[in-house]
């Protein structure tokens, strides 16, 4: 049998022989130049003066949230009784309803001399909570502080003045605790005005 002819094959592949290179996988010398190092004490002087802008944000905060908290407690003592003052008003009309009968009975009575005597307690008892009584009575109608039921027509007064209190007001300090009710003028009726030029 004869042997193959070298040169009817293939040659073998040189191990040496490589793809060609492509530029991604040339390497290349870095041209850029190295960036300096920056400075270790201007690093240091920048974050130390960041932490300090930042303490001091930091305490200014705080010290708003304490004010603000003792602030906050402040008003919490001064109306934390407010709610209970406020239950006690409509018992107080009703006694002085009761009072006001006894006095119309009879003011030497003992029943309404031990009823002033409450009264007068309780009124002492509200003073040194804070309550102090709405300024109603012949002054101008003030819808912060009055309640308007309802109005009457007057000649003697301005318009806008409180005439009656159907039910007294009452403030803790500066806050209201419940507006007065009042009856407030109007000005004169133009019929009346006029019927009173032709009777003249």
């Amino acid at each position: 049998m004869n042997e193959p002819s070298p040169n009817s094959e293939t040659p073998p592949a040189d191990p040496s022989a490589a793809a060609p290179e492509t530029p991604e996988a040339v390497a290349t010398p870095a041209t850029d130049e190295a960036a300096p190092a920056p400075n270790p004490l201007e690093a240091a002087l920048a974050e130390a003066a960041q932490w300090k802008d930042t303490a001091y944000r930091n305490a200014a905060e705080l010290d708003n949230f304490r004010k603000r908290a003792a602030r906050e407690a402040q008003e919490a003592r001064a109306y934390a009784n407010a709610d209970l003052l406020r239950s006690l008003f409509p018992i107080l009309d009703n006694f002085e309803m009761g009072l006001e009968a006894a006095r119309a009975e009879s003011e030497k009575s003992m029943i309404f001399m031990g009823m002033s005597m409450v009264h007068r307690q309780i009124v002492d008892f509200l003073r040194d909570s804070g309550v102090v009584e709405v300024e109603a009575l012949s002054k101008p109608f003030d819808p912060n502080l009055h309640d308007a039921v309802s109005q009457e027509a007057s000649t003697s007064v301005p318009e806008g003045t409180v005439l009656r209190v159907t039910r007294k007001g009452y403030k803790l300090k500066d806050r209201l605790l419940r507006a007065a009710s009042v009856v407030v003028s109007s000005a004169p009726a133009p019929e009346a005005s006029a019927e009173g030029g032709q009777a003249a």
